[in-house]
């Protein structure tokens, strides 16, 4: 099959996966997952508000109290159990909606029941909107683990005292000797969770069985989603088998990407192209179906690959999307694609064969190596398979020491490991002053002649200007160990730092500059773009590919896998715990 006849093939293919999204209404999962929480919290209100003290419908005079009881109750719990599938159903989860149709059902039948006609109505609506557009509702669900179900158990668990307290609250008249305090009311609600009366004493004898059905209702809700949670096959979260990592190891010599070598962190998962000479290497992240960098492999075989990352992301409903990818490897997602397409910024890399010392534009870097030379600072380079156990254990520690944040930061350009036995060609540059490392770099393989900047860190009481020394001594060292190329940092929205300097410079772009400057506080985008410079580097632009209308959702998706936003989960708070 020719070249262009198989892009052909893979653009229909694609077309159709993402052309079956739009052919429905695109907004309407949205709408109904709008619905759900609606109607969720309407049944949770009315049952909550039950008309103990006579104020019923007429349909109650024809019913037991305690079916009244045990119908308001089951509002209650229905109600949370369709707030908990509202995101879902936004996203399109098939799952979701099984579950959502026969709990609406039984809400709308509790709501007619218990005579809350304007509720019943909301609840036979959202029931119709779930048949009719059923269709839109295929997506299979996400990855997930075991740590799922402790943290829906967590949120139940307070969700269910916040009702409970609301309700003794809300009804505090009908306590005996009016509001007890937070800490007797959050008892009396614990103990009705699991079906025990409390030491509070209700004026009415109904409003007890009322409040104990609706509590007792919250406790069993509590319990079982957790549990089924929790005994449900989990599906693992994306992690890089080692038939993965070997067969990348394979493509990095000929890999094109500066950032091909990052491919191997663990957290990662790839897609291969059906002939398996391509692969593309993402995580998912909010919904978001992250690419990392370009595709990994012959570039011929790329389309293949981003054609299964695609069928992939439609699957799950995923918005897919390419983060820090360059300019070749964006043109061929928007070949396949109508992506849209945002310069994130630029890449630094030196012409070791071009590098030198001299002359007036290194001027300051000269100087300040040379101060930090007659320091007494010396340099070291060093491969990983080269160091022993102990002298890797070491900088290890010395890199956590030295870290200025409890998070590490990371995705698209960082390996996320010092010194690993699975790195055997990294290339480790240490700044020694007095027998003690004061400062290192890690650098990973960049093809065959390249070496990629991982890691920079040094003591904070360290001279300045050792990182100029480390760069400037690998580059000097550079042509002596085959190596032509060096990438050092990445410095985001680089232009428009470089066009605020430039006479005559607009008030867009000086208003840029300055909101950027403020950004610098947090994310050192002005710094990097200034240390970069000094080394006179070539700029190559990184790109960050999208579909049309997704920007806000997939960038804030991108700042959480690279750490510049990160929410509490269990696992770090734990390890955060015993650090």
């Amino acid at each position: 099959m020719s070249r262009d006849r198989q892009l052909t093939d893979n653009r229909t293919a694609v077309t159709d996966a993402l052309g079956r999204v739009r052919a429905v209404s695109t907004h309407m999962p949205r709408i109904v997952g709008t619905i759900v929480y609606a109607v969720a919290a309407l049944n949770i209100a009315s049952g909550l508000t039950h008309g103990f003290r006579g104020r019923a419908h007429w349909l109650g005079s024809f019913l037991p109290w305690g079916l009244g009881n045990l119908a308001a109750a089951g509002m209650v719990v229905f109600g949370v159990l369709l707030a908990l599938l509202g995101h879902a159903l936004k996203r399109r989860k098939h799952r979701a909606w099984r579950a959502a149709v026969p709990l609406t059902v039984a809400a709308t039948i509790l709501d007619a029941v218990h005579a809350r006609l304007g509720i019943a109505t909301a609840s036979a609506i959202l029931l119709y909107l779930l048949l009719r557009h059923r269709d839109e509702f295929y997506a299979a669900g996400d990855p997930t683990t075991r740590w799922r179900a402790l943290w829906t158990a967590v949120a139940l668990f307070v969700g269910s005292t916040l009702i409970g307290l609301g309700m003794l609250a809300w009804y505090e008249r009908e306590v005996v000797g009016g509001w007890p305090g937070v800490w007797l009311a959050m008892q009396q609600v614990w103990l009705g969770m699991v079906g025990v009366s409390g030491d509070l004493v209700f004026r009415q004898g109904r409003f007890e069985d009322f409040i104990s059905d609706v509590l007792l209702g919250l406790g069993v809700v509590t319990v079982l989603v957790p549990i089924v949670l929790a005994l449900r096959s989990p599906r693992p979260l994306p992690h890089l088998s080692d038939e993965d990592a070997a067969a990348i190891r394979t493509m990095l010599p000929q890999a094109p990407d500066s950032l091909g070598y990052f491919n191997l962190r663990s957290d990662k998962s790839v897609l291969w192209s059906d002939t398996h000479k391509a692969a593309v290497a993402y995580r998912v992240v909010g919904g978001v179906m992250l690419a990392s960098g370009d595709p990994i492999g012959d570039p011929e075989a790329w389309p293949g690959a981003m054609t299964n990352f695609l069928l992939e992301a439609d699957r799950h409903a995923w918005v897919p999307a390419a983060l820090g990818c360059s300019e070749r490897a964006g043109r061929a997602w928007q070949r396949l694609t109508d992506f849209a397409a945002v310069e994130l910024g630029d890449e630094a890399v030196v012409d070791t064969e071009a590098f030198s010392l001299s002359g007036r534009a290194m001027r300051n870097v000269r100087q300040m190596v040379t101060r930090v030379r007659r320091a007494g600072y010396e340099t070291r380079i060093v491969r990983v398979r080269d160091m022993s156990a102990t002298a890797r254990d070491e900088l290890l520690h010395d890199a956590e020491a030295w870290r200025g944040s409890e998070t590490e930061r990371g995705f698209s350009m960082a390996l996320g490991r010092v010194a690993d036995p699975r790195d055997p060609d990294a290339l480790v540059v240490l700044a020694v002053h007095e027998g003690v490392v004061r400062g290192f770099l890690q650098f990973v393989p960049w093809g065959s002649d390249g070496i990629s900047l991982d890691l920079m860190r040094r003591d904070r009481e360290a001279e300045a200007g050792v990182n100029e020394l480390l760069i400037v001594s690998v580059l000097e060292a550079a042509q002596g160990l085959g190596i032509r190329r060096v990438s050092l940092n990445f410095a985001a929205f680089r232009s428009v730092f470089e066009r605020a300097e430039r006479l005559g410079a607009g008030p867009i772009t000086r208003g840029m500059r300055r909101l950027l400057g403020l950004g610098s506080r947090w994310f050192q985008l002005e710094s990097l773009y200034r240390f970069n410079s000094k080394f006179q580097p070539r700029w190559i632009g990184r790109f960050l590919v999208y579909p049309a209308g997704t920007l806000p959702r997939v960038a804030l998706a991108a700042l959480r896998a690279e750490a510049f936003v990160s929410w509490p989960s269990p696992p770090r708070l734990l390890a955060r715990r015993r650090a």
